[in-house]
């Protein structure tokens, strides 16, 4: 399994999980999936990887996970865990060293409701680039993205960390980071310039080992960006 080609429709299903393993189902560019990812790189679990062609999904991984989604974790005894928060919080919970989530109640509710309320700036990130080539006036969008960045970087100032969690990062800084990532290939990125304790955030972010594991180049996600806007996904770039 050491390819990183993604299976396609007609391809053969891959072999049992080797015992000591857990395999995950990805595509390389899905920031879902990367926040599987960045999760297995930074707790150091050995796994590995099958990349799935979204837009042609196989008939063995439907029958894994009917939803066809990445990111979906298997386990050697064929256990299936998918949605992106839930494979995270497994993977936290099965694997105990280097634990990303707070041990205490209600810190991990303060990370859940965060997560829950980053869940609804996501949208931004694909409306105002999508609207933008539609020719629409976007001003609106973005003076609303603005507006939950500021939120997030007053959460910062008011708690004077480095980090959502902290002064080291923790689980929901790696949940959110995905799209911050991505904000170049947006062409978002000057929606972080009124705020700097979020930009800061971002630079020591992009510095964390496993961030630089999992990060593709904006010349990368550029190809692949205009390949999903075309139409014709191109998952295997670059390989």
């Amino acid at each position: 399994m050491s390819t990183e080609k993604s299976f396609a429709k007609g391809s053969a299903a891959p072999g049992p999980v080797p015992e000591g393993s857990i395999r995950l189902y990805s595509m390389r560019f899905c920031p879902f999936a990367q926040r599987a990812r960045l999760v297995l790189s930074a707790k150091g679990i050995k796994y590995d990887t099958i990349n799935i062609n979204l837009k042609d999904k196989p008939d063995w991984f439907l029958g894994k996970n009917p939803l066809g989604l990445v990111p979906t974790l298997e386990t050697p005894a064929g256990e299936v865990i998918y949605e992106s928060p839930i494979t995270c919080e497994y993977l936290d919970e099965a694997y105990p060293e280097n634990k990303l989530l707070p041990s205490s109640p209600y810190a991990k509710a303060q990370q859940k409701m965060m997560l829950e309320n980053f869940s609804k700036v996501v949208p931004y990130f694909y409306k105002i680039p999508m609207g933008r080539r539609n020719g629409d006036d976007v001003s609106g969008l973005t003076a609303e993205l603005k507006e939950k960045f500021a939120k997030l970087n007053e959460d910062l100032v008011n708690k004077k960390t480095k980090f959502f969690g902290g002064d080291s990062i923790t689980m929901i800084d790696y949940m959110m980071w995905p799209w911050f990532e991505r904000l170049e290939i947006f062409e978002l990125k000057p929606c972080l310039d009124s705020t700097p304790e979020l930009k800061k955030w971002a630079e020591r972010m992009s510095e964390d080992p496993a961030v630089k594991a999992t990060m593709h180049s904006v010349d990368t996600y550029k190809v692949f960006t205009k390949s999903y806007i075309e139409g014709k996904p191109d998952y295997d770039y670059g390989l």
